[in-house]
């Protein structure tokens, strides 16, 4: 998996970049239910088959349903915030999950292996305490050719070369069954580096626009997520959304 030149190397660098970006965040957000997600009808398909649930860092954003899902995020704030929401939610890493081996039938990690440190010691956990068969749901931004600032700013350690990817899954005895076009994140050069330059020196206004009206309207404005068998054609498409089945 390829690291994006000039992304922390030094153990640790990352989770303190995400924490001090992430929990003034959640901070001054709300949980967003999962039924305003694009993802939402995907996640509603496997729920028969799924009783066992669990996603990881989902933060204030969570894609699996808040009732009978098991939550693990390393911010007090957003665990916190969703145990308020009714949420079985624990304080954890995706490196180390408080969780038994082979208990989850489906598993949501969504833009997360790319905000750690050992993103191979990430995927050998959840692939722990998957269960035979059972699927993920991943997502991850892709091409290190991309690295932004945008990436710098949100805690992103690394983008992801494809074929690299689907051999880093098949390691873990994951095969990608199906993936789409996902994301959120701003299109536009300038508008990216407007973010970045509003959370760098307006940082409680930057928050406030983000929470209030970005997200919302990022949100509102989600085109319908369309899946393709196996990986599909990536070469012009920043951010990815993998269903992978865990080997039997």
């Amino acid at each position: 998996m390829t690291r994006a030149s000039g992304s922390p190397g030094s153990p640790g660098a990352l989770a303190e970049i995400n924490r001090q970006f992430y929990d003034p965040l959640w901070a001054r957000s709300h949980v967003v239910s999962p039924e305003r997600f694009n993802t939402w009808p995907l996640v509603c398909s496997l729920l028969a088959t799924s009783p066992s649930r669990l996603e990881v860092a989902p933060g204030l954003n969570p894609r699996l349903p808040i009732a009978g899902t098991r939550f693990v995020d390393m911010s007090e704030v957003a665990v916190a915030k969703l145990v308020e929401g009714g949420a079985d939610a624990v304080v954890g890493l995706v490196g180390r999950l408080p969780c038994p081996d082979a208990a989850f039938d489906l598993i949501g990690a969504f833009d997360i292996v790319e905000h750690v440190d050992d993103d191979s010691e990430a995927l050998s956990e959840l692939s722990r305490v998957a269960a035979p068969g059972a699927i993920l749901l991943l997502s991850v931004p892709l091409h290190a050719s991309r690295w932004t600032r945008f990436d710098e700013l949100v805690g992103h350690g690394r983008r992801y070369q494809p074929d690299d990817l689907v051999t880093s899954l098949a390691r873990f005895g994951w095969s990608v069954e199906q993936s789409g076009v996902y994301g959120m994140q701003p299109r536009s050069s300038r508008v990216a580096d407007f973010v970045v330059w509003s959370f760098e020196h307006r940082r409680h206004r930057a928050i406030w626009w983000y929470s209030r009206v970005i997200l919302p309207l990022g949100v509102f404005f989600q085109r319908r997520l369309e899946l393709g068998p196996g990986m599909i054609d990536v070469e012009d498409v920043d951010e990815v959304l993998l269903v992978c089945r865990r080997s039997r």
